[in-house]
């Protein structure tokens, strides 16, 4: 379950998104000013936050500038009724993903959602991630690499390792792996998902992915 933190001071409407994105599947933390936004990036991990700029206390430019200096590296969207061209430039230049207009449709917001929590990696200085001692993910390629050399993979295969990585340390539930690598006119399976995580395991060492009962399975790095 992908986890979003939404800053919106208007009641309404943040409690109208809440409610619907919480429909969707998604666990939402939500917060009315930039203050209480910030407390909450302190202490917990997102996957995604959905900014108003305009809110009470540290407006939202401010909070994510402050908070990409810190490290936080999930995608952003901002919420807003700006509409300028030096307005969005400046949003883009304080680390902002996408942003969407208000009034907007709840489905618009959805699929800009889904689309970025399925792209690739997001405001990360390293061009790898180490796996372990001699095995590395590479960033920018979407590459395994083993003893420096890149190894091929089959797309199931690359899309699994790919989503592991990015959720490194969390359970990833079975529905969720399975929304990820099979398409709306695929039908997902048990059996085949086995098949591509012993594959993986194969390459990057069986203790990397966790097998955990009832509820999905957890990738970890060697320390």
């Amino acid at each position: 379950m992908s986890k979003i933190l939404l800053l919106e001071d208007d009641t309404n409407l943040n409690e109208t998104v809440t409610e619907f994105l919480e429909e969707e599947g998604y666990e939402v933390v939500s917060v009315y000013d930039g203050e209480e936004a910030q407390e909450k990036l302190y202490e917990n991990r997102y996957d995604l936050l959905l900014l108003d700029i305009n809110v009470p206390g540290i407006d939202g430019l401010e909070l994510l500038k402050e908070s990409r200096a810190g490290g936080v590296v999930a995608p952003a969207i901002y919420i807003t009724s700006m509409d300028s061209v030096e307005d969005l430039e400046e949003g883009f230049k304080s680390g902002c993903d996408d942003y969407i207009r208000k009034p907007f449709a709840l489905k618009e917001l959805k699929i800009r959602i889904e689309t970025l929590l399925k792209r690739g990696f997001y405001h990360h200085e390293k061009e790898r991630i180490m796996i372990t001692g001699d095995i590395a993910y590479d960033i920018k390629n979407n590459e395994l690499i083993i003893k420096d050399k890149p190894v091929s993979l089959g797309h199931k295969e690359a899309t699994l390792l790919k989503l592991f990585v990015k959720n490194e340390g969390r359970v990833l539930a079975h529905e969720l792996i399975f929304d990820h690598l099979w398409g709306y006119d695929e039908e997902p399976s048990d059996s085949a998902l086995r098949t591509y995580i012993k594959n993986l395991r194969k390459l990057i060492g069986k203790n990397r992915i966790v097998s955990i009962k009832k509820q999905g399975y957890k990738f970890i790095t060697e320390k």
